[in-house]
């Protein structure tokens, strides 16, 4: 729509940045999932018959939960929330899950509004955090919150507080998987890609600051977890084509309680069956939080 938004641009910038808006956070159909989708869920569908599926409200928009008792006896007592990324659903955080039941969390996977098995064909920060704050309501608090990808840069905008009313989400530690580190940047990129000239552009952004009650330039991962002590830890694969592996750089120099795991040919989703991102993940919910700092700052040091 170059040619409506060029008009637009000269008679309606306000209701065009809207416009521009909605269609930044339309998601893909999550009743039509293409072969490949399909191919890579499949084997987590029986798995996920296992979770207790819970129809939630967050804000305006209706959300799935899927909540998964631990397999260890009568678990650990920690609980862990997990969400998945764009275009994405629970079922692709499988390995993840499954990893976190049999060390005896009880895991609250979230089909976040317009994706898996939740309605509606919209989604962006703002219900996304909506969604994390109601399951929290219902299930937490949670020790550990896991994010891939979009869904990491959720995740950490839900504990830091970032989107109005919402307080920041309380929890002990931040795993945050192929997420991206600058929406500033999405945004950007889209607004190329539709060709949006500066009135619109800005009524976009604008319309970010509207709904969230913060600008859009604050939504930036390094600035953010500088401002938070949430133990984090990042894992990205130095092959990651989709979100760059420069996201996971930026984020990991944002202070001590964040250190970063490469996992290198592990791609942007195969990432979340690899045998050494779990590895990782697992050691840093169980405690190797000071193991893993320390490892960051040889790194750092020998750079």
């Amino acid at each position: 729509p170059r040619g409506l938004f060029s008009v637009l641009e000269r008679i309606a910038p306000r209701p065009a940045g809207r416009l521009a808006f909605r269609l930044f956070s339309r998601t893909p159909d999550p009743a039509r999932p293409g072969a490949r989708e399909r191919e890579a869920i499949a084997p987590f569908r029986p798995f996920m018959e296992e979770g207790r599926l819970h129809r939630l409200r967050g804000g305006a928009h209706w959300f799935a939960a899927h909540v998964f008792k631990p397999l260890v006896g009568a678990g650990c007592g920690r609980a862990a929330l997990v969400l998945h990324g764009w275009a994405s659903r629970s079922d692709h955080m499988g390995p993840v899950v499954m990893q976190l039941r049999a060390a005896g969390y009880r895991v609250d996977v979230l089909d976040l509004p317009g994706h898996g098995a939740s309605p509606g064909r919209s989604l962006n920060m703002v219900s996304a955090v909506a969604a994390c704050n109601e399951a929290a309501l219902w299930f937490g608090p949670f020790d550990v919150v896991v994010g891939h990808s979009f869904g990491g840069a959720v995740a950490l905008n839900a504990i830091v507080g970032s989107v109005a009313p919402f307080a920041p989400l309380p929890t002990e530690r931040l795993v945050m998987i192929a997420a991206p580190n600058s929406m500033p940047d999405f945004f950007s990129g889209f607004s190329r890609l539709l060709g949006l000239e500066p009135r619109i552009r800005a009524a976009l952004d604008a319309r970010v600051e509207v709904l969230s009650g913060t600008p859009l330039e604050r939504f930036v991962g390094a600035r953010q977890l500088a401002e938070t002590d949430v133990a984090t830890l990042i894992l990205h694969a130095s092959d990651d084509r989709e979100v760059l592996p420069e996201n996971a750089t930026a984020m990991a120099g944002a202070g001590d309680h964040v250190a970063l795991e490469w996992v290198p040919g592990a791609g942007h989703r195969r990432i979340l069956s690899d045998a050494r991102a779990l590895e990782a993940l697992m050691r840093f919910v169980d405690g190797d939080v000071a193991g893993l700092a320390t490892r960051l700052m040889a790194r750092r040091s020998a750079v």
